[in-house]
């Protein structure tokens, strides 16, 4: 029998032991509470002949009262009730015993029943000769009929006191034994559930005793263990085939864990190589560009020859230089200093006016801002590279018809900055991969700073510390381009 539960599916196992418990305790259940029920009716019927005795006196007082009334008024009000109460009187009588016992309880229902008989009688014969006009026999059968009514009356007082006191003593014993039956189906349910617990507990250990020693043998396999020991598998169940898969798939784990560590520790070697390359190529870049020029000498030379411009009476050149001098000054400031919004948009401003001296004006330029977001801070070097991006990807083959509009407002605890031109626009797939960081930028050009696209986003989400920064629209060709940047309001 035990071999064969075993060889039985997990499922049907624990199927069969909730069936079986819940069915034990739903018999039990169903024995105590109709055991409880049989007891509440028999408590529920103890008082029931006190009850109809009563119900018997409210009638017949009905009856003598609508009599009564009808003598007095002669109404048909008075009438109806008569007739309704003595129905009633009628029907509960009929509920008397009739047959000749020597139970002294049926011998007074007997002469009750005869007695109302006659009161009825004596009652209808009132009711008629008081119809009849007949005054000296209706008040004969008036009289009869008050005699009648007190006797029935104090003999149904007299049996209803005499049951009482039986009825209450058989009350009292139904109650105790009532008591008892609940301390005793309190006991039997109490029995039953810590039995169903010690035998689900007991059923549940031998179903769960394999998993737990195979999930023993597979974390000492995840904490490197490979040579631990496997649980035996004592059961045709899920549990004892996966112990048996499991086992099997140790010696292929064994290996590929060896192989993939040996791969992975020459994949590192070649990772750091590769790293160490790229940091020095990156390195010697930097040192190569640095060499080229100096920045502070750049613009300082450009502030002389703006001071020479300005001797020699030549304004435009002065405003010029001066704004190259500028655009210069603000470069080499720290990119990873905050700056404030004014800052940024002058930059756009200088690098504007210098692109329309190189292309004679070409370059129509529109500008929207809040007043009172130009003190917020935001990362430097923001808006120059979008705007120089608009430019070189957007209107520069527009010549005089190509526009840049640029807008700063505040939205909630945002603030935005929009970057808009009416270029050749660009495709959905070009700005998935701008977005995703997959656009390969072109090499660095004269008239780029070389802050690239990829750069912007990456400063913009670090700043922000939230993905959704930045956003780029455009409807398809020839639609121009819109980019709007956000960043938080930090503002009074």
């Amino acid at each position: 029998m035990r071999k064969r539960f075993n060889s039985l599916p997990l499922s049907y196992k624990i199927s069969g032991i909730f069936i079986v418990i819940n069915l034990l305790i739903f018999i039990v259940d169903l024995v105590l509470i109709l055991g409880i029920n049989r007891m509440s009716v028999d408590m529920e019927e103890t008082y029931r002949d006190n009850r109809h005795l009563n119900e018997m006196l409210e009638a017949l007082e009905g009856v003598q009262r609508s009599m009564t009334d009808y003598l007095n008024s002669k109404s048909t009000d008075s009438l109806s009730d008569y007739y309704i109460n003595e129905q009633r009187y009628t029907e509960l009588t009929g509920e008397l015993a009739e047959r000749v016992t020597d139970r002294t309880y049926d011998r007074m229902e007997r002469n009750i029943r005869k007695m109302s008989a006659a009161y009825l009688e004596s009652v209808s014969k009132t009711i008629e000769d008081k119809r009849g006009r007949n005054v000296e026999k209706y008040r004969t059968h008036y009289e009869e009929a008050s005699k009648l009514y007190e006797y029935i009356k104090a003999y149904v007082r007299s049996l209803n006191e005499e049951q009482f006191v039986s009825n209450s003593e058989k009350y009292t014993t139904l109650a105790r034994n009532f008591r008892k039956f609940e301390s005793f189906a309190m006991i039997v349910m109490f029995t039953v559930m810590i039995a169903s617990a010690f035998v689900i507990t007991a059923i549940t250990r031998s179903l769960i005793q394999p998993l737990q020693a195979l999930a023993q043998s597979a974390d000492a396999v995840t904490e490197g263990q490979l040579d631990a020991e496997l649980p035996k598998s004592r059961s045709n169940d899920e549990v004892g085939r996966l112990t048996t898969a499991f086992g099997k798939m140790m010696v292929s784990i064994r290996e590929y864990i060896e192989g993939q560590r040996l791969s992975m520790e020459k994949e590192r070697q070649m990772q750091e190589k590769e790293l160490m390359m790229e940091t020095h190529l990156k390195d010697a870049q930097l040192k190569y560009l640095q060499a080229q020029i100096n920045p502070h000498f750049l613009f300082n030379t450009l502030n002389a020859g703006a001071q020479l411009a300005m001797m020699e009476g030549a304004d435009r050149t002065y405003e010029y230089v001066q704004t190259v001098a500028d655009f210069y000054r603000y470069n080499v400031k720290k990119q990873d200093e905050p700056v404030r919004i004014e800052e940024e948009v002058e930059l756009v401003e200088n690098y504007i006016r210098i692109l329309n001296v190189r292309f004679s004006g070409d370059i129509h330029y529109e500008q929207h801002m809040d007043e009172r977001l130009k003190d917020v801070k935001m990362p430097g070097m923001i808006l120059q590279p979008i705007v120089e991006n608009a430019v070189n990807h957007g209107i520069r083959e527009m010549g005089d018809k190509g526009k840049i509009w640029l807008k700063v407002y505040r939205d909630g605890e945002r603030v935005y900055i929009s970057v808009k031109d009416n270029g050749k626009g660009m495709s959905p797939e070009d700005i998935e991969m701008l977005l995703g960081g997959e656009w390969k930028e072109r090499e660095v050009s004269g008239d780029s700073n070389g802050v690239g696209m990829d750069n912007v986003i990456a400063r913009l989400r670090l700043f922000s510390e939230r993905e959704d920064v930045i956003g780029i629209y455009s409807d398809g060709k020839d639609t121009g381009t819109e980019v709007v940047i956000n960043f938080p309001y930090e503002g009074k």
